[in-house]
């Protein structure tokens, strides 16, 4: 004999047909979450529904609740088949909005500059080093027996005055030349032998546009035997037509404690001579000084100064446009 169907059993298949419907048609994630704590929620439809089986007669409960439970399994099977396919969709949308364009250009961002007085002594460095020439370092700090003393400046020499030289409380003083490597590199190393050294300098001069009171310097030297100032010379020669091209030079006549014979060397800049560097062959006193016998040994030293090479080979009028930071000038390197 068939049971009747009672009307909380229409009432669970008409639930069923109905959330299935909405189910397949809910467009997003958010309402698909809604649906279901619509139908399956605790307070719920399903749960409703179910609240009538109390007052059905004891032979029809085990067939409805177990139509109950096919109809919940039935909507959590389409809830999670459409959650899939969703997430699927979403995740595809997601991945072509965010593809990137190749064969776009890049976003620009503006790239740092070297800075002229760092450029051109990267620039020098290699000239020397591919001469043949040792990249050596030095204190900024130095003590007066290898800023003068050991560079053959007498007790009285003006460039030991407190006018000229910047001296600290214990007695050291901020060194006004790279000389003092030449010095202490001599000490540690028996020729032959050619180094070069860089570094900032101290002096108490009045700024203008060719003078600054910090400044600069490279300081190149050789000492072997039988080493003549016309070694120098050629040296400095290729130095300058290697950094400049074919640019006028002069050797001018000078007088500097640490070389003898010594030389002032000038390039034609803006219609005017400039003073580059000075150079010499190293005093036999300064010899002396390091243990080096100037029977045997000679050598030469230069000085140059870097700002003013810079505004040589840049054509840059004033030394003191290479402290401004203004971007308008360090944007052009």
């Amino acid at each position: 004999m068939t049971t009747a169907p009672t009307n909380l059993e229409s009432d669970l298949q008409r639930l069923q047909a109905e959330a299935s419907e909405a189910i397949a048609a809910a467009a997003d994630l958010d309402t698909l979450e809604q649906l279901r704590v619509s139908y399956l929620g605790k307070k719920g439809q399903l749960s409703k529904v179910l609240g009538g089986m109390g007052k059905l007669p004891a032979e029809d409960r085990p067939r409805i609740g177990t139509l109950a439970n096919t109809v919940k399994t039935a909507l959590q099977e389409s809830l999670e088949t459409r959650k899939s396919t969703l997430e699927g969709a979403k995740i595809q949308a997601q991945l072509e909005a965010e593809t990137l364009d190749v064969t776009m250009p890049g976003v620009y961002r503006p790239q740092g500059h070297i800075h002229p007085i760092n450029s051109i002594i990267d620039r020098i460095v290699d000239i020397f080093v591919g001469l043949g020439y040792t990249d050596a370092t030095g204190p900024e700090i130095e003590t007066d027996y290898y800023n003068f003393e050991a560079l053959n400046f007498l007790e009285d020499h003006p460039a030991r005055d407190m006018q000229d030289t910047l001296y600290l409380p214990n007695g050291d003083l901020m060194r006004t030349h790279t000389s003092n490597v030449q010095i202490r590199y001599m000490q540690e190393h028996e020729p032959p032998l050619r180094a070069i050294a860089t570094g900032r300098c101290y002096r108490r001069d009045t700024v203008d546009a060719t003078h600054a009171a910090v400044f600069h310097q490279i300081e190149f030297f050789a000492v072997d035997e039988n080493i003549t100032f016309a070694d120098l010379r050629g040296t400095i020669k290729v130095f300058l037509e290697t950094l400049y091209g074919d640019l006028p030079v002069r050797f001018r006549p000078s007088y500097f404690p640490f070389t003898e014979p010594s030389a002032e060397v000038d390039v034609q800049w803006q219609g005017r001579w400039l003073e580059v560097l000075g150079c010499g062959m190293i005093d036999p006193n300064v010899m002396k000084a390091v243990g080096y016998d100037p029977e045997v040994y000679t050598g030469f030293a230069a000085g140059l100064g870097v700002e003013r090479l810079a505004m040589v080979q840049h054509q840059i009028d004033d030394i003191r446009r290479l402290y401004s930071s203004d971007l308008r000038f360090l944007q052009q390197f």
